[in-house]
């Protein structure tokens, strides 16, 4: 589409059918909440390249957002016994989340009261029945009362009461365990948004974690973030999937600060693509999350079939099978189409069944210029109930490849692999850049500029007195 002055900001969007009316011919509405659009214009102002490359700018996230902001540190199945703990590190941060009674889930900042020494060593999650300090072993309780002190004659000013660990807030929602440094932020609920009311049929507690992998990146943590919130990257860097995704047509929604969402129906050829393509042919280029468990003899569209409804049809059946879990009342749109919401700061949610993803990301350390990616499949549980243990993290070498995973479809893998693959340019060519910033789309890359504009909210308040702001990377 040309420009267009007569057009308001943001009111341009994709000639052709909008996501609603392809969703439309299934033969219904589609489900609430996937029958409206929520677009907001936000604005048009380039973005300062200096926001994903400067230390001073990365500085002032961690002291005035990321210990403001609820981050999800584990999944409540993490945490299946009592004593079980994981620790969430996010920069100077680091939090030591654990089950201390059967229907209590405790966090603390994870440091020691006599000289700050760790109490449990980052990445080396596990069970315990104390919290024992391994340099001179101060020892507490794991709900964070004090339990002993070596040479207690020697410390004669410590009180019990006044050195139980300082706690971390916690929420639970859809099996994910919260955590928030703030002890002034909204509760969590509060902070979702739409999520709980958008998700209740999703349900996503009733998942358990199938995949899990984990990769550094060498970008700031927004890019990372960014390069999976739009999709108009979709005709030059995965130009395998226009012949059965409207792409361009994708929506997108903003839902207040914290929230934003992009729909996109699968089975429908791009706008980019001008011979009209036979529903067969986009039928076998249709991603999904497990292309290898497809026999292509059973994906025939007959006379009266589209190819989105042979697909939901097959999945339905099989993942049922598969799941041992009854998706009857899925409908096509929740079973087989790109539904994809984002919370602020670093999460990436995917309702749907066939691309059952979650997305966390954040910075490594201090490091404006280094990011940890974690990919989860979240598969459903199952109407026996019975909850597999969560799988073991992955964590991928720096150049290994999505594709060659163990536990991956190597055809989506590469997808992955795709998204990645520009991110190391893209931070490098922000530093190298003769124009100071970005220049974003009005509608097609909205859900930056929100993020952008909830990140400025934090940033314009003062520092939070918080542990480790002051640090030295």
């Amino acid at each position: 589409m040309k420009n267009d002055p007569t057009l308001a900001p943001g009111a341009a969007r994709c000639p052709g059918p909008s996501i609603q009316e392809m969703a439309r011919r299934d033969g219904k509405e589609p489900p609430y909440p996937l029958n409206f659009e929520a677009y907001e214009f936000l604005g048009d102002a380039d973005v300062p390249f200096e926001r994903y490359t400067s230390v001073e700018f990365a500085r002032r996230e961690f002291s005035q957002m990321w210990n403001r902001t609820w981050q999800w540190a584990c999944r409540e199945e993490h945490l299946a016994d009592v004593g079980d703990y994981v620790v969430y590190d996010i920069g100077p941060y680091s939090i030591l989340v654990i089950r201390s009674a059967a229907a209590e889930i405790r966090a603390f900042h994870n440091s020691c009261l006599h000289r700050g020494t760790k109490l449990k060593a980052s990445g080396a999650d596990g069970t315990t029945n104390q919290l024992r300090c391994p340099y001179h072993g101060w020892t507490w309780n794991i709900d964070g009362t004090l339990r002993s002190i070596p040479c207690r004659w020697d410390f004669p000013k410590v009180i019990d009461a006044a050195f139980k660990l300082p706690e971390v807030r916690t929420g639970l929602w859809g099996g994910f365990v919260f955590i928030n440094m703030d002890p002034q932020a909204a509760p969590l609920h509060e902070y979702l948004g739409v999520l709980p009311d958008h998700f209740a049929k999703w349900r996503l507690e009733n998942r358990y974690v199938a995949l899990h992998l984990v990769k550094e990146l060498d970008c700031n943590w927004k890019l990372a973030v960014e390069a999976f919130i739009e999709g108009y990257h979709t005709l030059e860097t995965h130009p395998q999937l226009l012949s059965s995704s409207p792409d361009a047509a994708m929506q997108y929604d903003v839902f207040g600060d914290n929230v934003g969402r992009h729909y996109m129906t699968t089975g429908f050829q791009s706008p980019h693509i001008e011979r009209v393509l036979s529903e067969q042919e986009i039928l076998d280029d249709i991603l999904m999350g497990d292309r290898s468990m497809i026999d292509p003899s059973r994906l025939k569209v007959g006379p009266d079939d589209t190819a989105r409804g042979v697909l939901a049809r097959f999945l339905r059946e099989e993942l049922a099978k598969q799941f041992q879990a009854d998706l009857g009342e899925w409908s096509d749109a929740e079973m087989i189409d790109a539904i994809e919401y984002n919370l602020f700061p670093n999460t990436i949610l995917f309702p749907g069944i066939s691309l059952p993803m979650v997305y966390r990301f954040r910075p490594v350390g201090m490091d404006p210029h280094r990011t940890v990616f974690e990919l989860l499949f979240l598969r459903p549980v199952g109407n026996q109930g019975e909850r597999p243990a969560p799988a073991v993290p992955y964590r991928m070498g720096k150049d290994e490849l999505f594709s060659r995973v163990p536990g991956m479809d190597p055809t989506f893998g590469h997808v992955f692999d795709q998204d990645t693959g520009n991110l190391r340019l893209q931070q490098e060519g922000m530093i190298a850049a003769h124009k100071p910033g970005e220049t974003l789309g009005n509608y097609q890359e909205v859900r930056i500029r929100q993020l952008h504009r909830t990140l400025d909210k934090y940033l314009s308040r003062s520092p939070a007195a918080a542990p480790g702001c002051g640090a030295a990377s």
